[in-house]
């Protein structure tokens, strides 16, 4: 059974950075795709990034530049590292697995970590 332990939020000020973390387990890593969405209060989950087996990034567009999104196999985490954070990026952060399908659909993944909150202030 899968496990995904997201860490690395906290408390802001726009501007900022932080990284967040995702420690991986119970499975096999380096074949999978993983992605990152959040959620805000009220919202709904909205896809933020991932990063295929071999490498390649994609992103929500309005985190393009300013997100980069990465994997380390050998210690089976993915990272997120956000920079010029404003408060429109505040939200619980969720490291999840890709299943199939279209990247940006929360519905395409198969497991899901429990979460890290983000706050930014202005």
């Amino acid at each position: 059974q899968v496990q995904l332990v997201e860490s690395g939020g906290g408390l802001v000020q726009a501007g900022d950075s932080l990284t967040l973390s995702c420690a991986v387990s119970g499975g096999t890593f380096s074949q999978y795709y993983w992605g990152w969405f959040r959620q805000a209060p009220g919202k709904e989950r909205e896809y933020v990034a991932l990063i295929t087996a071999d490498g390649y990034e994609n992103y929500e567009e309005h985190v393009k530049g300013r997100f980069t999104i990465s994997r380390d196999n050998a210690k089976d985490r993915v990272l997120l590292k956000m920079n010029s954070l404003t408060p429109g990026d505040t939200a619980t952060y969720y490291c999840a697995r890709f299943y199939h399908g279209r990247w940006d659909r929360a519905s395409n993944y198969d497991a899901w970590g429990q979460g890290t909150q983000v706050t930014v202030s202005s």
